[in-house]
């Protein structure tokens, strides 16, 4: 057993983090596995969707006891190369052409929700509750802050953020952090539905679409927006699944991509 495992089967790819018995905490060896497994994920053609899942009691518990002491007596060029590589887990989940589905199963905290904040739909149980805590230590959440901005707004991130208080998952809910609330024994079927929604849609349109929203939200409205918009649309008209989705929907038939 391995504290990052990976699975691709039936165009779905599951990273489960298997660290139970340290509430899933993340030090550098489960992060460079997290790498590698994220890696595969992103070169493996069969792969529609990615799901995250956790084993145990707790989704993650943000960094490693252990290794935030080891980094305490780091020099100034390795703890930038450290906050790096976990600044990059984020983003390549961020930035993974697939539709990323998180099934938070328990408490997150920090890291944990540098998570669930880059992937796409999070789906979580009713237990699970949320702490940014970082000022009570004398840090920042830093790398995961561009994501957690993004996913719920810079007015409640600095809220949480200042205050370092727990939150609840009908409060992350509320915050846009969560997508949906499911009673634990409806976890696994909440994710497998959600999945194979995603399934019957066109794979290169949902990877376009999700780079149109990075595009989109990363500039202010105006001519580049409106170009960049329409060069997007004529690009996905002219593609070949563009022209079997439409193709198909005229001839009321079931597009190609969901007969894979």
């Amino acid at each position: 057993m391995t504290d990052i495992e990976l699975e691709i089967a039936g165009r779905v790819a599951r990273i489960t983090i298997n660290r139970p018995d340290r509430h899933n905490a993340l030090d550098i060896a489960m992060i460079d596995a997290f790498h590698a497994a994220l890696d595969k994920v992103a070169v493996d053609k069969s792969a529609r969707v990615l799901e995250i899942r956790a084993r145990g009691e707790s989704f993650c518990a943000g960094a490693d006891i252990n290794w935030m002491r080891r980094m305490a007596e780091y020099d100034a060029a390795s703890n930038i190369a450290d906050a790096k590589r976990l600044a990059g887990l984020f983003e390549k989940i961020a930035f993974l052409p697939l539709p990323t589905v998180v099934a938070v199963n328990g408490p997150a905290y920090g890291g944990g929700i540098g998570i669930v904040a880059a992937c796409d739909f999070a789906i979580a149980v009713p237990q699970a509750d949320f702490v940014l805590s970082e000022v009570k230590l004398g840090l920042i959440p830093a790398v995961i802050s561009p994501h957690i901005i993004r996913a719920i707004g810079p007015h409640a991130a600095k809220r949480l953020f200042l205050s370092g208080r727990k939150f609840d998952a009908a409060e992350a809910e509320r915050l846009g952090l969560l997508a949906e609330i499911v009673a634990p024994e409806k976890l696994d079927e909440a994710v497998n539905a959600l999945t194979r929604q995603l399934l019957d849609n066109a794979p290169e349109a949902m990877a376009a679409a999700k780079e149109l929203v990075q595009f989109v939200a990363s500039k202010p409205l105006g001519p580049d927006v409106i170009a960049g918009t329409a060069d997007r649309i004529a690009a996905r008209r002219a593609s070949a699944e563009g022209k079997e989705g439409l193709t198909a929907f005229l001839e009321k038939r079931t597009p190609a991509w969901r007969k894979e």
